[in-house]
């Protein structure tokens, strides 16, 4: 199974020692992109660990150009695929982003080496920054 570490967690709010973070992030698996394509997917669970919903309105990465958050849905029976412009992750919840549903769509790779950094934002603030990385192969 892979593994992620959490590199720095960001409080929304003034955060004292003893409390939760207010976003976590788990599970979190990000695909290498297959040879000759310079594109991967992203998915992890977000938890609310606060009274109020966050919304992640963009994602970046140093090592892809951009990142996307998507949803796959079926319509007629054909699966289709669409950029969200946000994501809401619940007040005390939790948001997951897996295969057949919300996702992340790292495109454009960039220096994608060992691991990979995602800095979850919502307008400019940053809420959560975790790095994957790769089991080693």
């Amino acid at each position: 199974m892979r593994t992620a570490t959490l590199l720095v967690l960001l409080a929304l709010f003034g955060c004292a020692a003893e409390t939760r973070p207010p976003l976590v992030a788990s599970d979190i698996e990000i695909t290498r992109p297959v040879a000759g394509m310079d594109m991967s997917a992203g998915y992890l669970t977000l938890q609310n660990n606060t009274d109020a919903a966050i919304v992640v309105t963009r994602v970046q990465s140093p090592q892809y150009a951009r990142v996307e958050i998507h949803e796959t849905t079926i319509e007629d029976g054909i699966s289709k695929m669409r950029a969200l412009d946000s994501l809401t992750v619940p007040a005390n919840g939790a948001a997951r982003l897996e295969r057949g549903g919300k996702h992340l769509m790292l495109m454009q790779a960039r220096d994608q080496k060992d691991s990979v950094t995602l800095q979850l934002m919502s307008g400019e603030t940053l809420l959560l920054s975790v790095q994957y990385r790769f089991d080693p192969t």
